[in-house]
C-alpha cells in the first residue's frame, strides 16, 4: 500500500519530528508512506470570514495538485466520522482488498479544509469532536496508521 499524508505548513517542533520518524521508521515494514508539505498561506491573526475563506481556498489548491487521481482522499475533519483502530485498520485493509492501493490523508492547515478537498475527499474522518494543533495531528495519525498495520497484521500493541 501506498500513503501519503499532505499537510499544509512545516513541522517545526523537534519533538513532533522525532516522534514521527520513529513512526514512519516502523511504518517502512508495513507499506510505502510519504509526507507531503504545502506551504500555508500568510495571514493575519485577525481574518474575515471572507478572508479565511481565501486561505483555505489557496491552501486547498495546494493540496489538490499533490493528490495522485487514483488516491482514496481521507480527510481529517472535525465533522467527520469517528473510527476505533479497529475500524479504521478495517477500513485500509478493505481499501487493499478492493485494489485501492493508493490512500492520502489530507491534514489542512490551522483554518481547516476548503469546501473543494473536502469535496474531493473520498471519505472525512475525524478523530475528536476536540480540536488538535494541525502539526499534532501528523503524529497522532502516523502512530493510527502504524497501530492499524499492527491489527491488521495480528501484532501485539500496547492498548
Amino acid at each position: 500500500m501506498n500513503i501519503s499524508i499532505i499537510t499544509v505548513g512545516k513541522l517545526k517542533e523537534k519533538y513532533l519530528k522525532q516522534g514521527i520518524d520513529e513512526y514512519l521508521k516502523r511504518l517502512s515494514a508495513y507499506a510505502k508512506i510519504e509526507i507531503i508539505e504545502v506551504p500555508d498561506e500568510k495571514a493575519p491573526e485577525e481574518l474575515s470570514e471572507t478572508e479565511m475563506v481565501q486561505v483555505k481556498q489557496k491552501e486547498g489548491e495546494r493540496i489538490l495538485s499533490k493528490i495522485h487521481p487514483d488516491a482514496h482522499v481521507i480527510a481529517l475533519a472535525i465533522e467527520g466520522k469517528m473510527k476505533t483502530s479497529e475500524e479504521l485498520a478495517d477500513g485500509l485493509d478493505k481499501l487493499a482488498t478492493y485494489g485501492k492501493s493508493k490512500v492520502t490523508f489530507v491534514i489542512g492547515g490551522s483554518l481547516g479544509l476548503s469546501s473543494e478537498v473536502l469535496q474531493r475527499a473520498s471519505e472525512k474522518l475525524s478523530f475528536s469532536k476536540m480540536t488538535f494543533p494541525h502539526q499534532l495531528m501528523r503524529l497522532i495519525l502516523v502512530e493510527q496508521v502504524y497501530r492499524a498495520f499492527r491489527i491488521l497484521r495480528g501484532e501485539p500493541y500496547h492498548k
